[in-house]
């Protein structure tokens, strides 16, 4: 089958992010995402053809609400559209004292206790994945950015794959589920791969290629729309953009810009190394493959492997080359601020970090957590 690829300027922006609602006092999960949304159109009546505002959305689940910026030149741009939808968001939820909060996973709420949103796709994904459907409650940030041809979308995932450590680490922020410390730092990592065509993306030498893949998907039934190929690294023909969706929901919006212009500057780096007649080195599968499960289990700490030959390196040690490296693409692209905002999370320390460190000094109250990141999504990482 023919898949075009709509034109985009190169290095445009568009961020996603997921947040969850849950109860002011508690911490727990709430429920309410409809009502929340009903408020948002009654305030907001530039609504598009679906009745939806056109940056606050419908996700799978009713205590979850989705963030989606227009298109951006800049980090900067993006960051001031979440914070609108935010504020517009809390018109809403601040009198039904409701608070927002973002990690890759409810520390404790039971997950197959959480309803999911009214929708006909979302019952037909819950009815074929069944109790791995059911436990998807999960949140995370995805990144897209423009491409000014088709014939940049496979070699840039390719090269968005070598990083794919660097982007797990600093966002794992889901190390308890159930109530439970999974001892991993990403446990959304592991859990959103048990869905069908989630995971690590396929890895093809031409578009023509990805095009015969995709065909045989619909031939066989695996998937309806293009949309159900849930890689954590995808084209999205579309729109014209290379999407990256690795990271675990993030805090607050300061990190959010940091992984935007992280994934920003390594796009228009590898999109300027294509124009100059370059090529992006790939690496084995399983290499990319243990990476994945090292950066999901160790965060912060993961020796990864680096290339084809087995070079491994602290991903925290990589990660400052890189930050250097990507110096003047940031100032090109006007994002260096936020670029350096990287290194803050690594001083911090990565979500997982952070909440374990909460539970500790509360005597293993997970409530504590929550409540903490409640504080962290409304005040900054300060907080």
């Amino acid at each position: 089958m023919k898949i075009d690829f709509a034109t985009s300027r190169q290095s445009t922006l568009g961020v996603e992010w997921e947040l969850a609602l849950v109860n002011g006092a508690t911490g727990e999960l709430a429920s309410v995402a409809n009502q929340v949304l009903r408020g948002v159109a009654a305030r907001h009546p530039e609504l598009n053809e679906d009745d939806e505002h056109p940056h606050i959305k419908q996700e799978l689940l009713l205590n979850t609400v989705e963030l989606v910026t227009g298109i951006c030149e800049t980090v900067a741009d993006a960051k001031a559209d979440l914070s609108r939808s935010v504020a517009a968001v809390r018109e809403i939820t601040d009198p039904m004292g409701v608070e927002l909060f973002c990690a890759g996973s409810h520390p404790f709420s039971p997950p197959q206790l959480q309803p999911v949103t009214d929708k006909e796709r979302y019952a037909k994904l819950i009815d074929r994945t069944q109790w791995w459907g059911r436990q998807m409650v999960i949140y995370g940030v995805h990144v897209h950015v423009g491409l000014d041809r088709k014939e940049k979308a496979l070699p840039v995932l390719d090269g968005l794959v070598n990083y794919f450590p660097h982007f797990q680490a600093l966002s794992a922020s889901s190390p308890f589920w159930g109530g439970e410390d999974t001892g991993y730092a990403s446990h959304r990592a592991l859990m959103f791969q048990q869905l069908p065509t989630a995971g690590l993306p396929f890895q093809f030498s031409s578009w023509a290629d990805y095009e015969s893949y995709v065909q045989d998907m619909f031939t066989t039934g695996v998937i309806d729309t293009l949309s159900e190929i849930r890689w954590d690294i995808r084209p999205v023909p579309n729109l014209g953009t290379i999407e990256m969706r690795i990271c675990d929901g993030l805090a607050t919006l300061e990190e959010v810009g940091a992984i935007a212009a992280l994934t920003q500057c390594l796009v228009d780096e590898f999109s300027t190394t294509l124009d100059n007649g370059g090529t992006i080195p790939t690496m084995q599968p399983w290499h990319i493959q243990e990476n994945k499960w090292r950066a999901a289990r160790y965060g912060m700490d993961a020796i990864i492997i680096l290339d084809s030959a087995g070079n491994e390196q602290l991903v925290t040690e990589h990660l400052m080359a890189t930050l250097n490296r990507l110096e003047p693409v940031a100032a090109k692209l006007g994002c260096s601020d936020e670029l350096a905002d990287v290194e803050k999370i690594i001083t911090r320390g990565a979500g997982y970090q952070r909440q374990r460190r909460v539970a500790a000094e509360s005597g293993g109250d997970l409530q504590a957590v929550v409540l903490d990141l409640v504080k962290q999504m409304r005040n900054g990482p300060a907080a």
